[in-house]
């Protein structure tokens, strides 16, 4: 009997499981909300040639900046293009190049970061003097400066991102790595006899890339404004491609009269923003160490 109540008293006091990633990621309504409204703004962009009313390029020279209406449900821009149809197109334009910008530099990044932060010394030093060297300018001022120097359009941005971006991966990840390469079980690995290769992909790069994760997140909306900021200053996505920094530029000039050119476009790129940053600010809160 006291045997059993022994067992019963050690169950009792064995830790409880922490909750699983979906499980907390459930319970995060930031995340969420965020996921709700990004993969909405994702699904129109996906099924675009199937729920836009017209081509994006398609003109109706009958129904120049017409309002709202039953055959043009948010009106026409002052080419007769339907403007449901370039809003959705846009999405579907910006959320790509938004998302393929940080590919790179999140790879190239989180690399660099942990191969600094783990070794130290020379590496270290080279790796952050490079950082400082490139943080020192104003991001925005530096990608526009970028495409003005390789050419405007999608490859123009893609450069510009893979060559400014990727600084702040890297001192984020450099920072965490440098916190982990002094924990206990890091010092068991190289006491175990396993490799260097093997302890940063199995030991070190796990705990550290959350935090890369995080920022990516918040790095899309900050790709995608500089996107929608190039293509109103004419250096973004070239026409005839609908984008929203286009639409805004294009719509400026009729805000007296058609006020949804320019605002609607706007709206569409706050809302993904919204969304975008409730997601990173979800993935902190579901990724933190309990």
């Amino acid at each position: 009997m006291s045997a059993s109540l022994d067992l019963a008293s050690g169950l009792n006091e064995l830790p409880t499981h922490r909750p699983t990633f979906w499980r907390r990621a459930r319970r995060s309504h930031a995340l969420v909300a965020g996921t709700t409204i990004v993969g909405l703004i994702a699904l129109a962009a996906i099924l675009a040639p199937v729920i836009s009313p017209y081509p994006p390029q398609q003109q109706d020279l009958y129904n120049i900046l017409s309002g709202f209406s039953w055959k043009h449900l948010l009106g026409t821009d002052e080419l007769g293009r339907d403007e449901l149809s370039r809003l959705v197109y846009a999405a579907r334009t910006d959320l790509r190049v938004g998302v393929l910008a940080i590919v790179f530099p999140f790879c190239f990044g989180t690399f660099i970061g942990t191969v600094a932060g783990y070794y130290g010394g020379l590496v270290d030093t080279i790796v952050m003097r490079i950082v400082d060297v490139v943080i020192a300018f104003p991001f925005y001022v530096l990608v526009i400066g970028l495409v003005f120097v390789v050419g405007s359009g999608i490859r123009g941005i893609y450069i510009a991102f893979a060559v400014a971006d990727w600084v702040v991966y890297a001192r984020t990840v450099r920072s965490t790595t440098l916190v982990v390469r002094e924990l206990d079980y890091i010092a068991a690995a190289r006491a175990g006899g396993l490799s260097e290769l093997r302890i940063l992909a199995r030991h070190v790069l796990p705990n550290t890339i959350t935090q890369a994760i995080v920022y990516a997140m918040n790095d899309i909306v900050l790709v995608i404004v500089a996107v929608v900021t190039l293509g109103y200053l004419g250096l973004g996505v070239q026409p005839p491609t609908p984008d929203w920094g286009s639409m805004i530029y294009d719509g400026q000039d009729f805000l007296t009269t058609n006020w949804t050119l320019a605002t609607l476009p706007g709206i569409a790129v706050a809302i993904t923003g919204l969304g975008l940053s409730l997601i990173g600010d979800g993935l902190a809160d579901v990724l933190r160490p309990s």
